[in-house]
């Protein structure tokens, strides 16, 4: 099925990362050349997404900024003959049909999903989180997208997480089907211990949901936190119909953690063809004096 809507939460604090989200969204992290929320729209857009909803809150119209025209910075480069840089600039604007609106109150990340109800309509719909940058030669949605449908109701993309970290995340209940497919027949949000947990592996930052989900949302009691929890929607219809898991491929950073911004932008400088011969020098001679 032809997935071509998407949805990316983006109107979080990012408290773990303070002061410097005070003023400046930690979707706008640079790593290298680019900030963090343009990397999650290009995948969605290399998946075959054409029309995207960026749920966002008060502070964050830097975002909208970013991916609106910029006419006098256009002028300046092209009066200057920087013609590459100009080609780059206009390209982030036409990049796919980009709309925004605003969680108004922070009601947890199920409440966010819920604002995008008349964007959907009724058609599946990707989920990508505005905080969790995943590099992979195929698009970690696309990979998910492949696999809507195939075992149940919506896709999960999941990856093993350390079992001392798992009371960070969700853990699901999980049958290997073949591959890096399984089976997702339940799930629990956050568990307090690891006897508590069904498993180690855990959504990570990509889904592709039903639109029944919404009515699912509309009915959702505050769970972890006191927020309304999608882990707990999307669990309604992995009980009762279940979803398929797919342990994507790729490399995910969180750009809402200190040592996932270190960690992406050492990462992908030594890939960038303008920093990569640089920063490996830099890294070897540093590495003499640890």
């Amino acid at each position: 099925m032809k997935i071509t809507k998407a949805v990316i939460p983006a109107a979080g604090f990012g408290t773990r990362v303070l002061p410097a989200t005070k003023n400046i969204p930690k979707e706008m992290f640079p790593i290298v050349d680019k900030p963090t929320i343009q990397y999650i729209v290009e995948e969605a857009v290399s998946a075959g997404i054409t029309d995207i909803l960026i749920i966002t809150n008060r502070g964050k119209g830097l975002m909208e900024d970013h991916f609106d025209r910029s006419p006098e910075l256009e002028q300046i480069l092209e009066r200057g003959g920087k013609t590459e840089f100009l080609e780059v600039v206009k390209g982030i604007s036409e990049l796919a049909n980009i709309s925004f609106i605003r969680q108004k109150e922070m009601k947890g990340l199920g409440h966010a999903v819920l604002k995008a109800k008349s964007f959907v309509g009724n058609e599946p719909f990707a989920v990508l989180f505005g905080d969790g940058v995943i590099i992979s030669k195929k698009p970690a949605i696309q990979q998910l997208i492949d696999h809507y449908g195939e075992y149940g109701e919506g896709v999960v993309g999941v990856k093993k997480v350390p079992e001392q970290d798992i009371h960070k995340y969700g853990s699901l209940k999980v049958e290997n089907l073949h591959d890096n497919v399984f089976k997702c027949t339940d799930m629990k949000e956050k568990p307090k211990t690891v006897a508590e947990a069904f498993s180690l592996y855990s959504i990570l930052d990509r889904c592709v949901l039903p639109p029944e989900i919404f009515e699912i949302l509309e009915h959702t009691e505050p769970g972890v936190g006191g927020e309304i929890q999608l882990t707990d929607a999307m669990r309604e219809i992995a009980i009762t119909k279940g979803m398929t898991a797919v342990e994507f491929e790729g490399i995910r950073y969180d750009m809402g953690n200190k040592f996932g911004i270190l960690q992406a932008q050492i990462e992908v400088g030594l890939e960038h063809p303008e920093t990569k011969d640089q920063l490996r020098e830099y890294i070897k001679k540093l590495a003499k004096t640890l």
